[in-house]
């Protein structure tokens, strides 16, 4: 089934019945959703491979691992190969059962898989976001989904463009169902849009802005020496504005984050520039701004937007990938996760959220997908809420030499990944810490070479 051939068919397999909350005693007293917040799902980097199957030559599991050996392939996938379709199933299954009362879900992008360019066109890629599409829609048929384009959503990968394409029309299309016709439009000419969703508990909506962050993606050379590509920087000052005026409250989504990564040193997830300008714009609207949604590095991570002053002003929040693919060069990855928010209905201050889980190894082992709570954030970090204040508090207590809460802030990064040997030495912590609280270049640069002096 490898190459090109194993995409075309994208099979159904049956639906798997999932492990629900009931297991997780230890977290039952937060298994109960205070009754007066809202929630939401969010889900991402989904990064479908239809080629995989179970085979003796590991070489062949999966186009995804690119001839490199799976480690330990099972009904439920493999660390060196993107989602099975089965495995997105189970996500979606436990999700549908966990119960949850939700009122919309965010999807922040990449169905496709991780293969080389000649493997894909734009067709297959189109089929694949169309199959998550409809996938999705078919566990949740009422709730009302807000999808944000990934990277990977494109032939060939990164090259999203600053004007009408094939694909935006094709998941304008498929999107349809989800957006208003002022969404459809903007996402057809350039990746991006802007929607509201009323409340019940308040008369005031919520605004929804869906980012192309792939505009200002490094690989991206569609969109060099470009000022404001598809002049979204121009659309997205005049949408906050309008929401300032208009006393609305603003969830950012999009799927490369601003900000530095942590895991790599004076690197930007976006180039610099870009980066530079988007925390102008989002320093100078935090007022209107109540949270920042993120994906694409496969791993759970949160960022504390400070303005001039260091105050901290907005709360931003990268989510796992469902995807437990690992680089060949890379020693560890990540379980798949999925996510729930809860939020004031009044304020969309964010409350907390429950972040869940699958053990990869135990699911396959087992051959039942039984995903479990792993963390809820408040608990697990002692803090109030999400609110910035709030993660600016533990980010100061995860800077805290010989932390243990720092430890396990690195454990759930890896979606509690079975490494014993995990472990973050003084230039990896130095890196994740001063990622979360410094997204602009004067700040990084200093808080890298602070640190650096301090345990020099």
């Amino acid at each position: 089934m490898g190459g090109r051939r194993g995409f075309r068919g994208l099979a159904l397999w049956g639906l798997l019945l999932c492990g629900s909350l009931r297991d997780l005693a230890s977290a039952a007293p937060a298994c109960a959703a205070p009754s007066d917040a809202g929630q939401f799902w969010h889900i991402s980097d989904l990064h479908l491979d239809p080629t995989y199957h179970i085979t003796s030559n590991r070489t062949q599991v999966c186009a995804s691992s690119k001839g490199v050996n799976a480690s330990n392939p099972g009904p439920f996938g493999d660390f060196m190969c993107d989602s099975p379709y089965r495995l997105i199933l189970s996500a979606l299954q436990h999700m549908k059962d966990s119960g949850q009362q939700a009122s919309f879900m965010i999807w922040t992008g990449d169905s496709p898989p991780h293969v080389p360019v000649k493997e894909l066109s734009t067709k297959i890629v189109i089929d694949i976001i169309g199959n998550m599409t409809s996938t999705i829609r078919s566990f949740f048929p009422d709730l009302q989904v807000f999808p944000a384009l990934g990277n990977h959503d494109y032939w060939p990968q990164d090259q999203l463009p600053a004007s009408v394409s094939e694909v935006y029309n094709a998941v304008a299309d498929f999107w349809k169902p989800w957006l208003t016709d002022e969404a459809v439009s903007t996402l057809r000419t350039g990746g991006f849009y802007t929607q509201t969703i009323q409340s019940n508990m308040t008369a005031q909506p919520l605004r929804i802005i869906s980012l192309n962050t792939i505009l200002y993606y490094p690989p991206n050379t569609m969109t060099l020496n470009m000022t404001d590509p598809a002049n979204q920087f121009a659309w997205l000052e005049r949408v906050l504005e309008t929401a300032h005026q208009n006393k609305e409250k603003v969830y950012v989504i999009g799927h490369v984050p601003v900000g530095y990564l942590p895991f790599s040193r004076n690197t930007t997830a976006i180039r610099e520039h870009y980066n530079e300008r988007l925390i102008e714009i989002f320093r100078r609207y935090s007022s209107v701004i109540a949270g920042q949604f993120f994906g694409h590095t496969h791993r759970d991570s949160i960022m504390v937007l400070l303005d001039e002053k260091e105050k901290p002003v907005n709360s931003l929040f990268v989510a796992p990938a469902v995807t437990p693919v690992m680089d060949v060069f890379e020693v560890d990855s990540n379980n798949p996760g999925v996510r729930l928010y809860q939020y004031d209905p009044l304020s969309y201050n964010l409350l907390d959220l429950w972040q869940f889980y699958l053990n990869l190894t135990e699911a396959n082992v087992k051959n039942e997908s039984v995903w479990k709570l792993e963390y809820v954030m408040t608990k697990a970090y002692g803090i109030k809420d999400l609110t910035p204040e709030s993660l600016y508090e533990m980010a100061n207590q995860l800077s805290v030499p010989h932390s243990k809460l720092f430890q396990k802030y690195y454990s759930h990064y890896f979606v509690s990944y079975d490494d014993p040997s995990l472990f973050c030495g003084e230039h990896c912590r130095i890196s994740q810490l001063c990622a979360i609280q410094y997204l602009d270049l004067t700040s990084y640069a200093d808080c890298i070479e602070h640190k650096g002096k301090l345990h020099g």
